[in-house]
């Protein structure tokens, strides 16, 4: 009987980790993704409440990002600290953290709204970007429950996927932005071009012009470059 459950909980742990993986490659948001990731963890780990929980390097804090729950006072409940609670504690130290009774946990810091929610013990483990700890993956039971190490691996895979999405979306959003400027860039020297054939004026002058009638007008750069050329063309209709 054991193995037979063994086997259920390795077939659905792997069809997790699949899906999983489609994520990663879907063109879904990033919290579409993330919102996937721990609805599927906490399906497979039977966990009343799964959440992500992203960490602010400015003002060291933890945030979550995503869950699975609907409930309002576990969403919005205040950041934590780096070091502050067992989820701060586990992105200080950089290792998992099981806790069969979170209610008598000297460490957590939330009783009110875990006795609310009916959540008992708790797993927590880092994500990873690059060697550095940049969130945690938590899920709640709402039965005592002794975390095994099966369960605690198969988390912290779930965090290592959790981790891919999210440098994923950070070097697309970097290639948008770069992107950007290089046309906001090309936009500017082409407006600059024709503004001193225009007007037989500087580099340099041309530049001013376009720069006071950003700053007078409250419009970017490139909006003001991208009118010039738009303009041009028109002329020559």
């Amino acid at each position: 009987m054991a193995q037979t459950e063994e086997k259920d909980n390795f077939r659905d742990a792997i069809e997790a980790l699949l899906k999983i993986g489609e994520a990663i490659t879907s063109d879904l948001y990033l919290e579409d993704m993330l919102k996937l990731i721990v609805t599927i963890t906490a399906e497979v780990m039977d966990s009343k409440i799964c959440s992500l929980m992203l960490l602010d390097p400015k003002k060291q804090e933890l945030n979550i990002k995503a869950t699975q729950s609907i409930s309002k006072d576990y969403i919005n409940k205040n950041p934590l600290k780096v070091g502050e609670g067992i989820a701060g504690r586990v992105a200080l130290e950089n290792k998992p953290a099981a806790v069969e009774n979170i209610l008598v946990s000297e460490d957590y810091k939330y009783k009110d709204i875990a006795l609310k929610e009916g959540l008992v013990s708790m797993l927590s483990v880092p994500l990873h970007l690059k060697g550095n700890v940049v969130g945690v993956l938590n899920i709640y039971t709402s039965n005592p429950h002794k975390f095994s190490e099966y369960e605690i691996n198969f988390l912290s895979t779930v965090a290592d996927q959790a981790a891919i999405v999210i440098e994923n979306y950070r070097l697309v959003v970097e290639s948008q932005v770069i992107r950007q400027e290089l046309e906001a860039r090309k936009a500017l020297e082409k407006a600059k071009g024709l503004i001193m054939k225009e007007l037989g004026i500087s580099e340099n002058e041309a530049f001013k012009k376009i720069q006071k009638y950003s700053m007078d007008n409250r419009k970017s750069m490139r909006e003001v470059a991208e009118a010039i050329i738009m303009s041009s063309e028109m002329k020559k209709i």
